[in-house]
């Protein structure tokens, strides 16, 4: 099938035709118009006639619905196939009623089939940036890495830590020493050493992206067999609490392969489709699904979790979900009108005035001026229009598109001359260097479940969008060094007076919070939200239908 095809159907009837603006809707060059034209006419699917000098309109007859042969096609393929082989087609220049018919045959593909596995088929609107627990700073990423990988110590929503790979530990002022648990295996069979953790842990301690969050541990070692050390003379409150962050989940390279222990393995991925499947040697207990499916479907896809034993009439259940929060980010150390305060102060007091009309823009955005729950608001008064030398720039892309949109809207009724930069999501996070040449952008953040170390975690790592102005700004730096030694148990109170200083200053306005209810249907059971608002795959299972 091809997509020029089905667009000249759907744009140019039968009768004269002009092959520039048959070109120009193609996206072609008029000699490649043509030669597409010549071959379509060879097999049948039109009849084409040249136009004869200069001003002369070819002429176009076509020889059978392109459309309707098309959706014969796709819908035997749908049938027969597997599903990430037609789900490319979908992006095509369908008719509306077309599209829709086909789109709800591909939807009913996607859920829990039995076959001979138990395997879960999930829409995934984008491929994964990454299957590095070092690198998936989006949330997305980091759904399939809290799958694949597994962590020290899990930090639970309310502030518990609870053994993972280790099971017990001891905490002293200057050292950390764990006890992992015996028998836990890699993917590929080999056993987990202590030497596995220490290599994995020091080099994640040295990475460019997290060495100032690890700047207290002077060393890590492996002092026996399934015992670990970490070394922090001067003092380290949460080394403990790091260690269930998901950055800090245990891998191992091997002949160029990455290698977790978690509940699912990475047993297929491209850009049509990715492939967890269940690892039958997992340390606690093995997943009850077979295999996830995540298979790439377009933008506008309905991304909800069903079964496909589910009959035409089934109930669902919602399952409220955090999609995380929005802010504006000013980069008070360019060189340019964003340093001086009163500019930050009346943009703060512009964002402030329209917060309420966020959800105009952004469906599921709901309005908040704070962060952190621990917070109190920052209310700013009115602010008059300073002078502007030259307009700001303003970084847009994909992810935060609408609620950019949204800014770019309330500045020009403030009268703010603004102009844009267009990132693409990906450079977002491998390209940083281009979000510092930009005066302001709003970023989405997703913590993961708990908010007091996620917050700290936010401000420190080398993905932040703050890591240049707490590289600037020695009040920050000062701010955040005192949770060195300050007791896990009252960091909100530091979050919350951290998050203050930032709004007075205005480099970090707030501006929504962001839940989702996703339907499941009746049959899936045990539907757990963890890591970033996703599923946990490894708890899921599905009710049989009983006849």
């Amino acid at each position: 099938m091809e997509k020029n095809l089905l667009m000249l159907w759907r744009h140019f009837p039968s009768g004269n035709l002009k092959i520039q603006d048959a070109a120009d809707r193609l996206e072609l060059s008029t000699k490649q118009t043509t030669r597409h034209l010549q071959r379509w006419a060879e097999e049948g699917w039109l009849t084409f006639t040249s136009g004869r000098g200069r001003g002369n309109a070819s002429s176009l007859e076509w020889q059978t619905n392109v459309e309707e042969r098309y959706e014969e096609t796709m819908l035997k393929m749908l049938d027969e196939e597997p599903v990430e082989h037609a789900s490319k087609y979908l992006i095509y220049d369908w008719s509306d009623a077309c599209r829709l018919r086909l789109m709800n045959t591909f939807h009913t593909k996607f859920g829990y089939i039995q076959q001979s596995d138990d395997r879960l088929i999930v829409p995934r609107r984008y491929p994964f940036l990454t299957t590095h627990p070092l690198e998936a700073a989006d949330a997305h990423s980091a759904r399939l890495v809290a799958n694949v990988y597994n962590r020290i110590v899990t930090l639970t929503e309310k502030d518990s830590v609870e053994p993972e790979l280790a099971h017990s530990w001891e905490f002293t002022p200057s050292r950390l020493r764990l006890y992992l648990k015996k028998g836990i295996t890699f993917h590929d069979g080999s056993l987990l050493t202590a030497q596995d953790v220490a290599e994995c842990l020091d080099k994640l301690r040295q990475h460019e992206f997290y060495q100032h969050i690890w700047s207290r541990v002077e060393s890590i070692s492996a002092p026996a067999p399934l015992v670990v050390d970490l070394h922090f003379p001067l003092g380290c409150s949460y080394a403990l609490h790091m260690l269930g962050s998901l950055n800090c989940s245990i891998y191992k390279e091997s002949n160029g392969q990455l290698l977790g222990t978690g509940a699912f393995y990475i047993s297929e991925n491209n850009d049509k489709k990715t492939t967890l499947s269940a690892f039958s040697d997992y340390f606690q207990e093995r997943p009850l699904l077979d295999a996830v499916e995540f298979v790439q479907v377009p933008a506008d896809f309905d991304n909800s979790y069903h079964s496909a034993l589910e009959q035409e009439q089934h109930t669902t259940y919602q399952v409220e979900s955090s999609s995380g929060f929005g802010v504006v980010i000013m980069n008070k150390y360019r060189d340019s009108d964003i340093q001086r305060k009163e500019v930050r102060d009346y943009l703060h007091w512009i964002i402030a005035s329209n917060r309420h009309s966020i959800s105009s823009f952004n469906s599921r955005a709901q309005s908040s001026d704070y962060v952190c729950q621990s917070s109190l608001p920052f209310q700013i008064a009115e602010v008059s229009r300073p002078v502007f030398t030259k307009p700001l720039v303003i970084r847009t892309t994909e992810h935060t598109l609408n609620t950019t949109n949204w800014l770019l809207s309330c500045l020009e009724k403030g009268g703010v001359p603004v102009e844009t930069m267009h990132l693409p999501f990906r450079d977002t996070w491998t390209r940083r260097e281009m979000s510092q040449q930009v005066d302001l952008f709003v970023h989405g953040e997703i913590f993961e479940l708990n908010e007091e170390f996620s917050f700290y975690n936010f401000m420190k790592n080398g993905y932040s969008p703050l890591e240049m102005i707490v590289q600037t700004e020695y009040e920050i730096e000062r701010r955040l060094n005192r949770y060195h030694t300050t007791p896990f148990k009252e960091w909100p109170l530091l979050n919350a007076e951290l998050e203050s200083y930032l709004a007075k200053e205005s480099i970090m306005i707030p501006i929504y919070s962001e839940k989702r209810n996703i339907p499941f249907s009746s049959e899936l059971m045990n539907v757990q939200i963890k890591h970033f608002g996703y599923v946990d795959f490894s708890k899921l299972w599905v009710r049989p239908v009983m006849n």
